[in-house]
């Protein structure tokens, strides 16, 4: 289930979430991640092509990965076309160690732990636990957001047929 306004919750627990609140016609933000070699990844690398940001709070956790694991599937149907990012606040060695365990090859995956910039930036920022809710933002090429949802539960999965679509859309 989605949400528009910062109720999140976790099993039904409500939990703070800090940060600016995206909407869809909004810019999505200028963000400098940490790629699993360690060196810097600029969001601002991606233009040109159509995004999907999935942001999660540990790919250690089992929607998470389900999560992570279902765009990397998606990302090799889609090719060159589009490019497929997923943010967690993840040491960059762990989100290698996971990539290689689960085979996900076709999507990027990078960490927030070093700039700590994508709460604020997204709206995704967990007060109670220093890690990011679970989001899913489309962007089209010039980087402007199409689609984007804050699930509002963070044991919950997105709705992955809305952004696939929406994602879809920005090919058109």
């Amino acid at each position: 289930m989605a949400t528009t306004n910062n109720a999140i919750t976790f099993k039904g627990n409500p939990l703070t979430i800090l940060g600016t609140h995206l909407k869809v016609g909004d810019m999505f933000p200028t963000l400098t991640l940490s790629s699993q070699d360690m060196s810097d990844f600029s969001t601002t690398s991606l233009a040109g092509k159509p995004a999907l940001y999935s942001i999660v709070p540990s790919l250690d956790t089992p929607t998470c990965s389900i999560e992570t694991k279902r765009f990397n599937q998606e990302a090799s149907a889609l090719g060159n076309k589009v490019v497929i990012i997923t943010i967690s606040k993840d040491l960059p060695f762990a989100q290698k160690r996971w990539c290689a365990a689960e085979g996900a090859s076709n999507l990027t995956v990078v960490s927030d732990y070093k700039y700590n910039q994508t709460g604020a930036a997204t709206g995704t920022s967990i007060k109670e636990w220093a890690l990011l809710c679970r989001a899913v933002f489309i962007a089209d090429k010039a980087g402007k957001i199409t689609y984007l949802e804050y699930v509002s539960d963070v044991s919950a999965e997105p709705d992955y047929a809305e952004a696939l679509k929406a994602l879809a859309n920005t090919l058109e």
